[in-house]
């Protein structure tokens, strides 16, 4: 796929795990935004901000401080700038009975311990940053 193109791709589950942590870091984004498990591979390309993440199964993920379930599909792909995902595809959050997909991650900048969900219908949802800390 040409969107891959000239990427940096770790393969395994450590390795991928590592990448995708360190992307979020670098970007100003919480580091436990993405919960995953089974990484088969993990692929950035720095002159777009396009990453990928291939996982073996869906992951179903609850944020017990905000009581979210957030659900992350086998590819999961999207382009990471600044303290923002944008185009994000694989990432929905439960609403209700409904899976909206989840289209844009934004962090507020400068720093309101704020982070906001925005999906493809125009609805936001913002939450504590802190809710998406590594471990939650």
């Amino acid at each position: 796929m040409a969107e891959k193109e000239g990427g940096i791709v770790k393969k395994g589950h450590d390795e991928g795990i590592k990448m995708a942590t360190a992307l979020l870091e670098e970007f100003g984004l919480p580091a436990g935004l993405l919960p995953i498990a089974d990484v088969i591979e993990v692929g950035f390309v720095r002159n777009t901000g396009y990453m990928w993440i291939s996982q073996k199964k869906k992951v179903e993920h609850n944020f017990k401080m905000i009581s979210k379930l957030v659900s992350y599909d086998t590819q999961i792909t999207g382009y990471v700038s600044n303290k923002r995902i944008k185009k994000l595809k694989g990432v929905k959050a439960k609403e209700l009975m409904l899976w909206p997909p989840v289209n844009e991650i934004i962090v507020d900048d400068p720093p309101t311990g704020k982070i906001h969900f925005k999906s493809l219908a125009g609805v936001t949802k913002t939450f504590p940053v802190e809710a998406f800390a590594a471990g939650q």
